[in-house]
């Protein structure tokens, strides 16, 4: 099939680490022909879907992820599957390209669906499952974040369409920064915030847990490093082997049959003890960690599940 990867950079990926370079590892070693093209280089013209980029192939050489042919101008309706991948913020920026991809269905199956991924940022869809997520507010009012605070004591306060754990902050019973804070995030975005009740079990670590097609494949824990609250791989987070608990196993099976009806095929989800907190779909990561601890070839399953889809 021909695949093209809407992407960040791809010569500054981490060839240990990075999912997208794992999933065009996998795609080359089955064949596929590959095509990367950034965010900035999608385009509607005149009824057409284009991109200028690239064709490549990936290697496993530090500093050197991909060799890349020469730039062109392709009509993705003439590609089988393009990818979704670069990172958030989810910004107008993210949330236009969706709205371009969404053009291409029944031309080329786009991964995840565009249209989903507008409507399921990471931090919203978890509101569809109140009862497996810890207490949550999203306001932009302080008084009403201030209420939730003086209920809960113990929160996580962090920018609603943020990643990697950017601009998250605890704040426990005794802090007196909510004011300066929520000054300093309303001076610079319009949107709202998120405020959950902290959970201590992130201590224990924060998992990572992967699902393919709606099915849970494997976990890694990510563990905060000492002095943080924040347990991303992108501030320091150790990744660590873990397996895959009754709990939650429960949280997969209940918003599992959701994301396969929707087309979110590669999704990770964020557990802290028994709940759940992010269900990842723009650009998740995890899975070169979670191939070394248990030898579970994710990539190849992800692209099992593509291949079905795109026919």
């Amino acid at each position: 099939m021909k695949i093209a990867f809407q992407m960040d950079p791809i010569g500054a990926v981490d060839i240990n680490a990075d999912s997208t370079f794992r999933l065009a590892e996998e795609a080359q070693a089955r064949g596929h022909e590959l095509f990367f093209y950034g965010p900035d280089q999608l385009a509607y013209q005149e009824g057409r879907i284009t991109a200028w980029g690239q064709d490549f192939t990936v290697q496993r050489v530090p500093g050197d992820p991909a060799v890349l042919g020469a730039a062109r101008e392709v009509d993705l309706a003439e590609w089988d599957v393009v990818w979704l991948r670069q990172d958030p913020p989810f910004d107008m920026h993210y949330i236009t390209s969706t709205h371009l991809l969404d053009r291409l269905k029944g031309k080329a199956l786009v991964v995840n669906d565009p249209f989903w991924v507008r409507n399921y940022p990471e931090k919203l869809l978890v509101l569809d499952f109140p009862h497996l997520t810890p207490p949550t507010t999203i306001a932009r009012d302080l008084a009403t974040i201030r209420k939730f605070k003086d209920k809960h004591g113990d929160i996580i306060l962090k920018p609603l369409y943020g990643n990697g754990g950017a601009g998250v902050f605890r704040l426990d019973a005794n802090d007196r920064n909510l004011s300066s804070l929520h000054e300093l995030f309303t001076g610079f975005s319009r949107e709202p915030l998120i405020v959950q009740k902290f959970l201590p079990d992130v201590r224990n670590g924060d998992k990572r847990v992967i699902l393919v097609d709606g099915a849970p494949v494997g976990a890694i824990n990510r563990v905060p490093a000492k002095g943080e609250t924040r347990s991303n791989m992108h501030v320091g987070g150790r990744p660590e082997k873990i397996g895959l608990s009754e709990r939650d196993l429960e949280i997969c099976a209940a918003i599992g049959p959701l994301l396969k009806e929707k087309g979110q095929v590669f999704v990770g989800i964020d557990v802290i003890g028994d709940y759940l907190t992010e269900i990842n779909v723009t650009s998740p990561t995890g899975i070169q960690e979670l191939e070394r601890f248990d030898g579970i070839n994710v990539a190849a399953q992800i692209w099992e599940a593509v291949e079905a889809r795109a026919g």
